[in-house]
């Protein structure tokens, strides 16, 4: 299929550990985002969030930052810093449906007020163009369709269609659907017959299946997201581009360096155990009939009994 493939930023999830494992594994993958940086009024970032897009922290990736703010000035400084460290292309994040985030009226509670957005973007173009950010950066937009009724779509393509954007990602779902129920295809549609600037979607892709359905309806898309099915299978680039399934070896040796890494860059399995833990919640979506060895290695309260636990459920599954 002639389409390139994003890595989805997942809060939590899709950090550099997980991103030069990925890539070193199961090339394919175009670009990888980041998970969002907290840009704020201070005009710094956590120690965690600089060391997640270092350069020397993402060695053979394409790395995309993605930043969550609704204050034009700060997203420009934000632009800035990436630039400084080699990232030519930032995201702003209008789809995180946390409600500590939407609350604040970032991330998808952003879309509630499109007149607000309308002039962060008229802010921060033109601010890009007198070189705020000290070099020229291109800007895209992972998007929702809205925060309650797909009837605010109209007029957020609206907004979007403004604005010299790099790329428009847009997952078809609401706020308030989180990532229940199913895409709506047909407002999707809506942007793909009407937005002239690049677009890319995003939701739902778990198999060739899933994209053939998308590209046979929007054949002339050049471009989807993945995040979920990525993380459940990390060969599924592969598979969609008609390379062989994943394997239970790869998904070990997947496991266990990642295992390693984050072991190290967290400095010690107490920290890593729960962006461990986490990814078994994906990972079970592959083995629906294993509930029972994944509960143990989710309860497991040390890396001795993490990495006991996980080598009897990969040995069982090969059998």
């Amino acid at each position: 299929m002639d389409c390139m493939f994003d890595f989805a930023p997942m809060e939590g999830i899709t950090d550099y550990s997980l991103r030069e494992t990925h890539s070193a594994r199961f090339p394919g993958v175009d670009r990888y985002y980041s998970p969002f940086i907290a840009a704020n009024q201070t005009r710094s970032f956590k120690t965690r969030e600089k060391q997640d897009v270092a350069p020397e922290h993402n060695s053979g990736v394409v790395l995309v930052p993605q930043i969550l703010t609704n204050h034009p000035e700060v997203f420009l400084w934000a632009a800035g810093q990436m630039l400084l460290r080699g990232w030519g292309t930032v995201n702003l994040n209008l789809g995180c449906p946390s409600a500590t985030v939407v609350t604040h009226g970032k991330g998808a509670g952003f879309l509630s007020d499109p007149d607000r957005l309308d002039a962060f973007f008229e802010r921060v173009f033109d601010g890009a163009e007198k070189g705020a950010c000290g070099g020229p950066v291109r800007i895209s937009v992972k998007t929702r369709i809205g925060v309650e009724n797909t009837a605010e779509a109209a007029s957020l393509l609206t907004v979007f269609s403004r604005y010299p954007l790099d790329e428009l990602i847009v997952h078809p779902r609401l706020r308030k659907d989180f990532y229940q129920g199913v895409p709506d295809l047909d407002i999707f549609e809506m942007f793909y017959e009407d937005y002239r600037g690049r677009l890319t979607y995003n939701g739902d892709i778990r198999s060739p299946e899933d994209l053939r359905r998308i590209l046979g309806r929007f054949p002339k898309l050049g471009r989807v997201m993945i995040g979920r099915g990525l993380i459940a299978n990390p060969a599924l680039v592969r598979e969609l581009q008609g390379g062989p399934a994943l394997t239970m070896h790869e998904l070990q040796a997947f496991h266990d360096e990642l295992l390693v890494r984050r072991v190290e860059a967290l400095q010690g399995f107490h920290n890593a155990s729960g962006k461990m833990k986490e990814l078994w919640y994906y990972f079970g979506e592959l083995f629906p009939d294993r509930e029972k060895e994944i509960r143990k290695i989710k309860k497991a309260r040390s890396l001795m009994e993490y990495r006991a636990a996980a080598a009897a459920f990969f040995g069982d599954a090969r059998g």
